[in-house]
């Protein structure tokens, strides 16, 4: 065999991709460039390579290439490609303060995250690596390659999922290299959708084409043998390449068979095997303890699981290997094999026993050195052949430190000690808490239905002993039940543990009343729970329960203020706040969802500045407890107060956020709850006519289905909102009537006016001016009973839609101005905007045009400030005209039409004849006209007069 593989050699066959990577690389960093690359082909197809001749070529022009691999046996080793890729970055900017500590994880890898610093919200870990590329960009061009990443880890896929939806700004490319058939479905779908908006290049591998390879690799064999050759290996380049190899070793090609457990063909797996065979048992068994060490294969711990040889004995081992081009080192000195189906397949063909032997020496070993839970898990998962308490505990305290971070090998990890638990009743209770902490895990990670049916399981089995490990399971089924889109059974749930007898504790019946109440918000129908939450306010207070008074108070707010009761929501909502601002950060954590509810009762009452400050430290605690099941709620509390308060560019950012975490979650009413907010701040961020914002209210829409849940009705008012812009009013009023039904009590009644003032506006639209009376009359009256000025703003908007179609537009703009005023005290900017850009229209139409310039004025000052792009355009488009002067009289104006007439043919040099002829008059007549001429322009000649009418028709056409 030659010292190198194909990697090695020329690349064959790829001409057209290379030149596509050409483009990538060249045009990095400008508009309709792709930010990601996507090599797909089957096993031995060349991705490999194919990436390496992309950061070959891209070092060539001086970008900094960050190459990694995922592996098939660290499966759930978090970030492990993007840690492999990490360690190609300078070092001296890893150490620099341009790098964030939450980044730790997946720059260092499970070895060194712990020493530096670790995380505990993966989506700010995202939000970190993104800052530490952009860093990096920053000194130069980078593209980060990943192969193999049909193997990737749970939590690199989410990290993967960021980066190709949210490609980093700057000259970055993110290019990946996976097996088409084999590729988890999260990743395809992320590229599907990158490729479908045109941010991801697909550059998928077919086969070689046969006369570029038999040139290339078999010139010297007659024709007939070169074809059976080229046909054996379907133009796989690594197959044909052993097949090659065999042939002129003078063995029979192998027939045509089956795929083997690696996804290779039996006869190209016999042949990288029987490069293997052909070593001393001993040189065998070393480059077995290579393949099973993967990433830690150091000359020393490859010495100690080979049996401790001398450095002579281990030498001579790999040498052998080494010449047959089985094994390689890295730059690091660490031992691989040549490829990874080549690791695969040594890994597979190694007796088990043997394989746990050498797990097993590795994990004791790393345990000898102190190395922590989380790097000897691994092994320790891969040597376990029964029960062992010792190491269960290694994976359940690795677990627990992945819980965060990478909560997939969490739950992989407590399903492994779960499994092999004994199920006696000695360990019963251990079972129930680590089924408690799985299903927690597996929550976290997005797998909602299993987490679901791993609790109700949990519950069942709880005798009447169990009463608090019972409640804990039922609140956290709920909250499952709820993200699935089953509000009424989560409160069928709830309600019968609260009525089950004996009862649960205070703690318990505090924590189930708070979720039995969030529960009803979700389904519209909190009037009914509204004594349970009283209830459980009282149990908080009798037992000095201040956070569970907290939760009662701020729940309550919140569902007051959604039924548009607003005294009785501004009273708890205070009661609440006071309690918050009175607790430190450490007491809140307990239940920061309390900070969710408080901040959004605030920003419905309209008071912005007070839910901005609830939300900001609601995020800042849920980020270092790692509650990710409060993030989305309190992102977009965020977005919708910056959006409210026109800051459209940091809306966008968290609207964004909460989507990412919506999705990784995989709650279709979160991810709809989510993109209604991105699709309003994208309508408004975006210029007038880009679609963006509908197609993310249709897939709203799509991800609610045929939910009830009120995230359900958001997503069709949003898309109602966006359709009317679009300039569809049918659709618009379609969509809100089918998300509030036909007397809108589908919908909370605190957002009712705005979607009645939307309602308004497609009644006239489609023609029916009175549907849209009774709908503005409504919106006042909903006003009115709500009392929030917001609220009024909206309804005067109606009513001036009304004046306006009645052809009053003065009352239009004096009722449009009237909603500018009445958003400006709590600093709703972007709809005080709104409302004097349409006034300035109104009172333009009605003549008032300085008053016009002035509403204009200030609507266009507000707008700018905010980035949002849908106004700023309107602004251009109705910017007032201004009145022009009537232009000062002149002596030609004393004119009349014959004298004028006469007076422009004399500019032209006619004769007094020439002119009588012209007009058919007499010369005399013309003579007396032109008399009357000089008389009241005051010229003495013709010559004069011919000069005043040659500078008053330059006047008219500067």
């Amino acid at each position: 065999m030659p010292e190198r593989d194909e990697t090695a050699t020329r690349l064959v066959g790829r001409t057209d991709e290379l030149a596509r990577l050409d483009e990538v690389i060249a045009g990095l960093g400008r508009d309709g460039v792709p930010a990601v690359v996507d090599i797909s082909a089957d096993a031995g197809m060349g991705k490999s390579r194919l990436l390496d001749e992309l950061g070959t070529r891209a070092r060539r022009r001086g970008l900094t290439v960050l190459r990694g691999t995922a592996t098939e046996f660290e499966r759930y080793t978090p970030f492990q490609p993007f840690t492999d890729a990490f360690a190609d970055a300078d070092p001296a900017f890893l150490a620099s303060g341009a790098v964030p500590e939450a980044a730790a994880a997946v720059l260092y890898g499970v070895r060194d995250a712990a020493v530096r610093g670790e995380g505990r919200d993966r989506f700010g870990l995202h939000r970190a690596v993104t800052q530490v590329l952009s860093g990096l960009a920053e000194q130069g061009a980078v593209v980060l390659a990943l192969d193999d990443l049909h193997w990737a880890d749970p939590a690199s896929l989410e990290l993967l999922d960021q980066l190709i939806r949210h490609p980093v700004r700057g000259r970055v490319a993110l290019a990946v290299a996976r097996r088409e058939r084999q590729t988890p479905h999260p990743l395809a779908a992320a590229l599907a959708r990158g490729a479908d908006r045109g941010a991801v290049l697909r550059v998928p591998l077919g086969p070689l084409p046969e006369r570029e390879w038999t040139e290339a690799h078999a010139p010297d064999l007659p024709p007939q043998d070169a074809r059976r050759v080229y046909a054996a290996g379907e133009g796989n380049p690594l197959y044909l390449r052993c097949l090659l190899h065999a042939h002129r070793q003078g063995e029979a090609l192998p027939p045509a068979g089956g795929i083997t457990a690696s996804g290779v063909p039996d006869g190209l797996a016999a042949l990288l095997l029987e490069e293997v065979t052909a070593l001393s048992g001993e040189e065998r068994r070393t480059v077995e303890a290579v393949a099973v060490l993967g990433e830690q294969a150091t000359p020393a711990l490859l010495r100690l699981v080979a049996g401790n040889p001398t450095a002579e004995e281990l030498e001579a081992r790999t040498g052998a290997a080494v010449r047959r081009d089985l094994l390689r080192t890295g730059s690091d000195g660490r031992w691989m094999l040549r490829h990874p189906l080549l690791r695969a397949l040594v890994y597979e063909n190694t007796p088990a026993p043997r394989r746990a032997e050498l797990h097993r020496a590795v994990a004791e070993e790393l345990a000898r050195t102190g190395a922590r839970a989380a790097e000897r898990a691994h092994h320790v998962e891969r040597s376990l052949t029964g029960w062992n308490p010792v190491s269960a505990a290694v994976l359940t305290e690795a677990a627990a430190g992945y819980a965060h971070t990478a909560p997939a090998t969490a739950a992989h990890l407590l399903e492994v000690v779960l499994r092999l638990m004994p199920d006696t009743p000695a360990h019963t209770a251990r079972r129930d808490e680590l089924t408690l902490a799985r299903a927690r895990a597996l929550a976290v990670g997005g797998a909602l239905r299993e987490s679901r049916d791993l609790l109700h399981t949990l519950i069942s089995r709880c005798g009447p002993d169990d009463a608090v490990l019972r409640g804990d399971a039922t609140a956290l089924c709920a909250m499952m039940e709820r993200h699935l889109g089953h509000s009424p059974e989560a409160t069928a749930l709830l309600q019968r543990e609260l009525t089950r007898e004996p009862g649960p504790g205070p703690r318990q019946a505090v924590s189930l009343g708070l979720a039995l109440g969030m529960a009803a918000l979700n389904t519209v129908s909190y009037p009914a729970v509204r004594d349970d939450i009283h209830r459980t306010l009282a149990v908080a207070r009798s037992h000095d329960d201040l956070m569970g008074e907290l939760g009662a108070l701020a729940l309550a707010a919140l569902g007051e203020a959604y039924e548009g009761d607003t005294a009785a929501a501004t009273r708890s909502a205070g009661a609440a706040a006071a309690i918050a601002d009175a607790l430190t950060d450490p007491d809140l954590t307990e239940l920061s969802e309390a900070l969710v509810w408080l901040a959004w009762a605030e920003a419905l009452l309209e008071r912005h500045a007070d839910a901005e400050r609830h939300t900001d430290r609601g995020l800042d605690i849920a980020r270092r407890a790692g509650q990710v099941h409060v993030l989305p709620h309190l992102l977009t509390a965020r977005a919708f107060l910056h959006l409210t308060t026109c800051r459209l560019p940091t809306a966008l950012a968290a609207a964004e956020e909460a989507e990412s975490v919506a999705r990784a979650v995989a709650s279709g009413d979160l991810l709809a709850f989510t993109l209604s907010f991105k699709a309003l701040i994208l309508l408004l961020r975006r210029p007038l006519g880009d679609t963006q914002a509908l197609a993310t209210a249709e897939e709203a829409v799509a991800a609610a289905g045929t939910s009830r849940h009120w995230w359900a009705s958001l997503a069709g008012c949003v898309l109602g909102h966006i359709a009317l812009v679009g300039g569809d009013p049918h659709r618009a009023q379609d969509a809100i009537l089918r998300a509030g039904g036909p007397d809108l009590h589908g919908l909370q009644p605190s957002t009712r006016p705005g979607q009645l003032d939307t309602l308004v506006a497609t009644a006239l639209a489609t023609g029916d001016p009175e549907q849209a009376a009774h709908w503005a009359a409504r919106a006042a009256q909903e006003a009115d009973r709500i009392g929030l000025n917001g609220q009024r703003g909206a309804a005067l908007r109606a009513r001036a839609a009304l004046a306006q179609h009645h052809g009053d537009p003065s009352t239009a703009a004096r009722l449009l101005e009237d909603a500018a005023q009445a958003y400006a005290p709590s600093g709703a900017i972007l709809w005080e905007a709104y409302s004097l850009l349409l006034a300035s229209t109104q009172a333009q139409a009605a003549g008032d045009h300085p008053h016009a310039a002035t509403l204009w004025e200030r609507g266009r000052r507000l707008a700018d400030t905010g980035g949002a792009h849908l106004l700023t355009d309107l602004a251009a488009l109705v910017r007032p005209r201004t009145e022009e002067p009537p232009p000062a009289p002149t002596e030609l104006d004393q004119l009349t039409p014959r004298e004028g007439q006469i007076a422009e043919l004399v500019a032209e040099g006619l004769s007094n004849q020439a002119i009588a002829t012209k007009l058919f008059l007499s010369r005399r007549t013309v003579e007396t006209h032109l008399s009357a001429i000089y008389r009241k322009t005051s010229v003495p000649s013709r010559s004069a007069l011919a000069g005043l009418m040659t500078r008053a028709a330059l006047d008219r056409h500067p």
